[in-house]
């Protein structure tokens, strides 16, 4: 693994980088109140045949939050866009998880030439489908919070009994109040604008839709809403909660790789 901070216009971001430089590139991105290391347990799996690039969105895990504040959904895509420039990336695969499914699909509308195919693990189509969550685990009065209480915050996004990993806890804690609930809100004001599978049948890229059959943030039965995009090939995780690129990564592997590999040989053939 090589890592690196990008200097850009609104803030440093972080990068690190698996696997053969060569390889098609295979770009993933975290959800909210995560980083790159949510994908640790994933990229041997994708390293092998791909070059692996991951990115902590800004003020998520070793990414500086923004210098104007700005979290919304379109200015997450625009900034990934500007990081892979200043890497001469001209194609990608982009795997997004959760929220970070949002940012990638902002980046393939405003860079269609870039994404080659998209990819979506446990992300949800509209808010319709969205699973309330219990009480707040945390005030902002209150911050930074406990273990305790980012345990409680974070165990929808797992299935139920699921460790949530110390490392994440570690990392959630790192990150501001404002920075964690303002990515949030972006997430939901972009759905709000228009629902996933609209956007998407709009772009007309191939997709690959992802669901545990037990996620808790996400009604798992709304992966069923992503049919309308055409060719769209939706999968079902049974046992598997929101997580499984944490849960059971080499299952998500397997349905991930077949797709990610038919569509990075397009790509490099295009460069």
């Amino acid at each position: 693994m090589t890592d690196s901070i990008l200097s850009l216009d609104h803030g440093d971001l972080y990068v690190c980088q698996d696997g053969p430089h060569n390889g098609p590139v295979l770009l993933l991105i975290h959800g909210s109140a995560a980083s790159s290391r949510s994908w640790d347990a994933l990229v041997p799996l994708l390293a092998t045949l791909h070059r692996v690039i991951r990115i902590d969105l800004p003020g998520h895990g070793r990414s500086a939050e923004p210098v104007d504040g700005d979290y919304a959904t379109p200015e997450q895509g625009r900034r990934i866009g500007a990081a892979l420039d200043r890497l001469r990336i001209e194609h990608a695969v982009v795997v997004g998880h959760s929220s970070g499914g949002y940012a990638a699909t902002a980046l393939a509308e405003q860079r269609p030439d870039l994404v080659a195919a998209l990819a979506l693990i446990s992300t949800g189509p509209g808010m319709d489908a969205f699973i309330a969550p219990g009480p707040a685990a945390f005030h902002p009065a209150q911050w930074p919070p406990t273990d305790e209480q980012i345990r409680q915050f974070a165990s929808p996004g797992f299935r139920e009994g699921f460790q949530v990993p110390q490392e994440l806890v570690d990392e959630l804690r790192g990150m501001s109040f404002g920075a964690v609930t303002a990515a949030m809100q972006a997430s939901t004001a972009y759905l709000n604008e228009r629902a996933l599978p609209d956007r998407l049948v709009a772009l007309g890229k191939p997709l690959q839709v992802i669901f545990g059959d037990e996620d808790r943030r996400w009604r798992p039965s709304s992966a069923a809403d992503y049919r309308v995009v055409p060719g769209a090939n939706v999968e079902f995780l049974p046992g598997a909660g929101h997580t499984p690129i944490l849960e059971d990564p080499p299952r998500t592997a397997a349905l991930l790789l077949p797709f990610t590999e038919a569509h990075t040989v397009r790509a490099s053939e295009a460069t």
